[in-house]
């Protein structure tokens, strides 16, 4: 309760009280004065955010790191009495997503529109709503707000930088084992027929089938026998490392006509720059007709099965959008228990913290069998950790793996293409 509302009680309370005992003209007007004024304001009050319609509108539910998060909001006044003023209050957790607003001078049909374009600065699912109307009397007695049900969600997918080559080249990963797994993809492979199913692809119909049988055929591909790349992410909440960070506002793009958008920020965190080489490393070899497949432990397991093409990237990018260092489970228990998974010739490229020597010692067990290893380290001596990898490099070294290292403030793009000399 506002002290303009208690001031009007007590003037209210008050004159009625002089003007009853003492039975004057002037105690009664200023009574009635009072009094229609704390009538008006409850009436005016009441009636400001009825008959109300907001509407948003959201141009797509994903977008990622360095893009644009673009909502059409629209308000509109269906009573006959004006809207004087309304405040609009959006309750998202998109960090810098200021779409709240005051409008004013609402009239019979009239109808606000503004555009909201948000620069995402941090992986995350984040929530777009719900809203709040307020509005009041003109003299800020009374307010009465109306909250709005429905609210959406908004995946923001971790940033991805172009890699101009990584080792070993794809070139060199040509074996593997047949698989006889299905994919909805075209390849060399036919592994059988069977009828046609909504949603084929023409170029999948057998035609002298279809001719001899009169009916559509489609033909079933499986995987081609080449080494599938896999992607162990570290996720353990004792490896990880990070500094105090806070998103700026960002720059309006009013204010930047004409201007290159500036350099892309990752937030100084192990994980976040873990997630970031995941995600362009996948994008990296998807774009070269791979298959990629990923595993990592944090709170839960985030497995995804090895396939290629641009779904499975999308598939990749919604994992690493929620991903958080917070499992218990080492890195070298996690390449141990699971690399026995892995074919001969696949390819496990290793992104960790971690200075223990053991989940090297398991790279190298896996190595036996023929699997190929590739460590990505995330150099935490740069997020504040106080950590010394020269034994770590040295085992690596002298077991053949290559190396790359990753430093707080790198451009992950070069530091992908760059391997530490042997």
């Amino acid at each position: 309760m506002n002290s303009r509302l208690l001031f009007l009680l007590a003037a209210t309370a008050a004159t009625w009280t002089i003007a009853l005992n003492t039975g004057r003209e002037l105690a009664f007007s200023l009574a009635y004065l009072f009094t229609g004024l704390l009538a008006g304001s409850l009436w005016w009050a009441w009636q400001s955010v009825r008959s109300l319609r907001a509407l948003r509108r959201t141009k797509s539910r994903r977008s990622q790191v360095g893009q644009y998060v673009e909502e059409q909001f629209e308000v509109t006044n269906h009573a006959l009495w004006p809207k004087l003023w309304l405040e609009f209050e959006d309750q998202s957790t998109l960090p810098w997503h200021s779409a709240s607003r005051v409008l004013n001078a609402m009239g019979h049909r009239g109808t606000q529109r503004w555009l909201v374009r948000t620069l995402c600065q941090q992986r995350g699912r984040f929530r777009l709503g719900p809203v709040v109307l307020r509005s009041g009397d003109p003299l800020g007695i009374l307010r009465r707000e109306l909250p709005l049900a429905g609210e959406t969600f908004v995946t923001v997918y971790p940033a991805t930088f172009e890699i101009a080559t990584f080792e070993p080249a794809v070139s060199e990963l040509t074996g593997g084992e047949a698989r006889h797994r299905r994919t909805h993809q075209i390849t060399s492979s036919v592994a059988g027929l069977r009828e046609y199913a909504t949603g084929d692809s023409l170029q999948r119909i057998h035609w002298p089938t279809t001719a001899r049988l009169q009916r559509l055929i489609v033909k079933e591909f499986e995987l081609d026998p080449t080494a599938d790349v896999w992607i162990y992410l570290d996720l353990c909440q004792s490896a990880a490392a990070s500094l105090p960070w806070s998103t700026r506002p960002p720059e309006s793009p009013l204010f930047r006509a004409g201007q290159r958008r500036p350099p892309l920020e990752l937030p100084p965190d192990t994980t976040e720059y873990g997630v970031a080489a995941a995600a362009s490393l996948a994008r990296y070899y998807l774009l070269r007709n791979r298959a990629v497949g990923m595993n990592s432990r944090g709170r839960t397991r985030e497995w995804v099965q090895a396939d290629r093409g641009e779904r499975q990237l999308n598939k990749f990018l919604d994992t690493l959008a929620v991903v958080e260092a917070a499992g218990p489970l080492p890195f070298a228990h996690l390449i141990a228990t699971d690399g026995i998974r892995l074919h001969r010739n696949d390819m496990l490229i290793a992104i960790t913290p971690d200075d223990d020597p053991a989940w090297v010692t398991a790279l190298q067990l896996l190595q036996r069998r023929g699997v190929r290893s590739v460590a990505v380290l995330l150099d935490s001596s740069t997020f504040g950790a106080p950590r010394s990898y020269t034994a770590l490099q040295a085992q690596l070294l002298a077991s053949a793996i290559p190396c790359y290292r990753l430093r707080r403030g790198d451009d992950l793009g070069r530091s992908l293409a760059t391997p530490l000399p042997r």
